[in-house]
């Protein structure tokens, strides 16, 4: 019965409130579905259009224009490393604290720079103590010399003996040996003071730093606490290769044959240089001997101590002058060269897309060809030019 006399209005839905409640209009309700869908389709069809280039784009691969010898082909092919022939490990003569280093890898230094200074406190006071025992010297051979003179009227004058005029000579003898000894002091005090400071033997350029300031320097390193070297210079205008020869091959080198040195850091790079020397000795345990090949020309890339591959050119023929085949040329592989009505050129890359270079071919070099009107060295060019590539065709590296 209670149920039955519930008041049910309370479950009424009231039409009036929904009318008055404000409505979202339609064509937002569309914009807020269509415009993340637009932009969806539109950058669908941006990475569509950029995987269908790229797979379109003819895939290449780089070679650079370097210079290279005339001759073409090497007798022989020896490994080495590129060393400094005038280099050193500055040290100092004396022993010492080392207080101040001025120069770290990679500096410049002139013949008598100062390098570093090791502590030099003791060695100005021994300075100190020699050049006051020298002016006191000094000061008893002018006493010395007025007492000798008195002497001297005296014995004429018949004042005094012998035996007083000798002694009055005596003493004048040993104030001046006194005096040598006192500079001799001197200059020994002043060597040792110069013996602290460091100085560059020749012109060079520091290679490493072997010790810090706080250390103790020694001649000979005489302990495990102490150093010897300070740094290590080097004259890099004298940079050659030196290399290993077997002996079996050791009769296709000569002194001055013209060589090709390719750095295992710059492979597409080829120095020119010569047989410098060839050392009068071989190496029992490996059986080589060892070549010395010298740089005709290098840059600031060539570093001591880089890892090199000598290649051998073959000798000039008998009647040949010795300046003759001997200016580098600038050459690129024969695949890289393509004919294309009826010239010849080689293609760059700029933008991903083949652009055509028209140039003058010379004779072939070995499995190069020589360019002698153009290109520049070190310009990249397509290597094994196909049909596929031509002018404004998109590539890619590969």
């Amino acid at each position: 019965m209670d149920a039955k006399q519930a008041d049910l209005s309370a479950l009424r839905i009231n039409r009036a409130a929904q009318a008055a409640a404000p409505s979202t209009p339609r064509h937002w309700r569309w914009l807020a579905i269509g415009v993340p869908t637009a932009v969806a389709v539109l950058v669908g069809a941006i990475l569509l259009r950029t995987s269908g280039a790229l797979a379109s784009a003819v895939p290449v691969r780089l070679t650079r224009a370097t210079l290279a010898s005339p001759r073409s082909g090497a007798v022989l092919v020896a490994s080495g490393y590129v060393v400094a022939q005038r280099k050193a490990a500055v040290a100092s003569k004396g022993t010492g604290r080392l207080v101040y280093l001025g120069v770290v890898e990679g500096d410049r230094v002139r013949a008598g720079q100062v390098i570093a200074r090791i502590e030099d406190s003791d060695i100005k006071a021994q300075l100190a103590q020699a050049q006051a025992n020298l002016d006191l010297s000094r000061a008893e051979l002018r006493d010395a010399e007025h007492s000798l003179a008195r002497e001297r009227l005296l014995l004429d004058s018949a004042f005094s003996s012998q035996a007083n005029y000798d002694a009055a000579e005596a003493r004048y003898q040993r104030v001046r040996a006194s005096i040598a000894f006192a500079q001799a002091s001197v200059q020994a005090a002043d060597v040792a003071l110069e013996n602290t400071v460091i100085r560059a033997p020749f012109d060079g350029t520091v290679l490493s730093k072997n010790a810090d300031v706080g250390e103790v320097v020694a001649p000979l390193a005489a302990s495990a606490f102490s150093k010897s070297a300070v740094v290590t210079i080097a004259d890099l205008r004298s940079l050659e290769v030196e290399a290993d020869v077997a002996e079996a091959n050791l009769e296709s080198v000569a002194p001055g044959q013209l060589c090709e040195i390719v750095l295992d850091a710059y492979p597409d790079v080829r120095y020119p240089g010569y047989v410098a020397k060839i050392v009068p000795t071989a190496d029992r345990a490996k059986a080589t001997v060892q070549v010395k090949v010298a740089f005709r020309s290098y840059d600031a890339r060539v570093l001591p101590e880089m890892s090199a591959k000598v290649h051998f050119l073959p000798r000039a023929a008998r009647g040949v002058g010795a300046g003759a085949d001997t200016q580098p040329v600038l050459v690129v592989p024969a695949s890289a060269v393509a004919e294309r009505n009826g010239r010849s050129v080689v293609y760059v890359v700029e933008g991903g897309r083949a652009v055509e270079v028209p140039v003058t071919v010379g004779r072939q070099v070995g499995t190069a060809v020589a360019i002698r009107e153009g290109l520049a060295a070190g310009t990249q060019v397509i290597d094994s030019v196909g049909e596929r590539v031509r002018r404004g065709v998109k590539v890619k590296e590969r």
